[in-house]
């Protein structure tokens, strides 16, 4: 989410997940760094890994458009998650995800890394993250390149952020529950992006918007809440809007998000203001999955409506969640992406 995807990563470790939130999210941050209110982002630094959080990702999705109008939505992720306090490479984890949503089907890939080794790593200055050949590189997070390749499909990226970096909740403290759970948590939801994709019916050139979440915790969920429905949305005016709600078992969700002015001005909005009703649901790897969205904002006059472009777009990944690009109709048009889990 970005609060997102909040690290699938754990599927990886012999924990009792499910007694403890989705994907063992919840579970107790004994021994590892907590997020601070009073703490500020400070780059390229904060652009890098922090090891004493349990949890952290790098997490970019794209929406794309060939030159004959086709849409694709393309995902690169990289996850590190801690064994054991005390931040030694040796006790990281990493999982990197990477997906293309086209016209055929909804194709991805997964990899897993040891922390100590060459295989897997970020380093803040100049920036580069990568997992096996995996990459994302760039004199710094404003200037990168994304590169990934599965059986079916490879992409190579250029992304040119052409805004700031934006600080999700409040200076970037984002709460996720009623109890104070939190994630330090900014955005880059300005990339220009360039670049081709390769399928199985030939290469593809490629321009669009991308948008990439940083995120690290180690407690951000409850051990009640079950998943979460997030969005990253770019309207046709230049403003932009994060928002998600965390489901909870009683049936009960904690809806927050950041209105995001198109100069990069965040407004965090408390839980409540954001208002999301799943409308249509697709049968999709054996669940009901709601691939249509009304969201509204009354504070902004915004009432939308968002829908899945393939709403197939399903991750088999060890812990499965649905993420494709989504249009948006209404009061605010524009396109954006949607992310699921815990269906």
């Amino acid at each position: 989410m970005n609060a997102r995807a909040l690290s699938l990563i754990l599927v990886c470790l012999a924990l009792p997940l499910w007694a403890q939130g989705f994907a063992g999210l919840g579970q107790t941050a004994k021994d590892y760094a907590l997020p601070d209110p009073d703490f500020r982002f400070s780059f390229p630094g904060d652009h890098g890994p922090h090891p004493d959080f349990r949890i952290e990702w790098w997490y970019v999705t794209a929406n794309l458009t060939a030159a004959d109008g086709t849409p694709y939505g393309v995902q690169w992720t990289l996850f590190r998650n801690a064994l054991n306090p005390g931040g030694a490479p040796g006790d990281q984890v990493w999982m990197g995800h990477a997906a293309v949503s086209t016209p055929e089907g909804h194709l991805y890939s997964e990899r897993l890394a040891r922390g100590g080794t060459e295989q897997s790593g970020v380093t803040a200055n100049p920036f580069s993250a990568h997992i096996d050949e995996w990459m994302m590189t760039g004199p710094d997070l404003s200037e990168i390149a994304v590169t990934a390749q599965g059986h079916e499909f490879r992409y190579d990226l250029r992304m040119s952020a052409t805004g700031p970096f934006v600080p999700q909740g409040k200076a970037g403290h984002s709460v996720k529950s009623e109890a104070g759970q939190a994630s330090h948590y900014y955005s880059q939801p300005f990339y220009e992006v360039t670049g081709t994709l390769e399928l199985s019916s030939g290469k593809v050139e490629v321009t669009g918007q991308a948008w990439l979440d940083r995120e690290w915790s180690s407690q951000p969920l409850t051990d009640t809440q079950t998943g979460w429905d997030w969005v990253s949305l770019h309207f046709e005016g230049g403003d932009k809007l994060m928002g998600y709600r965390l489901r909870d078992n009683d049936g009960s969700a904690y809806t927050v998000g950041t209105w995001i002015a198109a100069d990069g001005t965040p407004t965090p909005l408390e839980n409540g203001e954001l208002m999301m009703r799943p409308v249509e649901e697709t049968r999709v790897a054996g669940r009901d999955v709601p691939t249509v969205w009304d969201i509204s904002l009354p504070a902004r006059d915004m009432s939308i409506r968002v829908a899945a472009v393939y709403p197939e777009s399903w991750m088999g990944t060890r812990i499965p969640y649905w993420e494709g690009p989504v249009t948006v109709e209404g009061s605010h048009p524009g396109q954006g992406y949607l992310e699921m889990s815990g269906y």
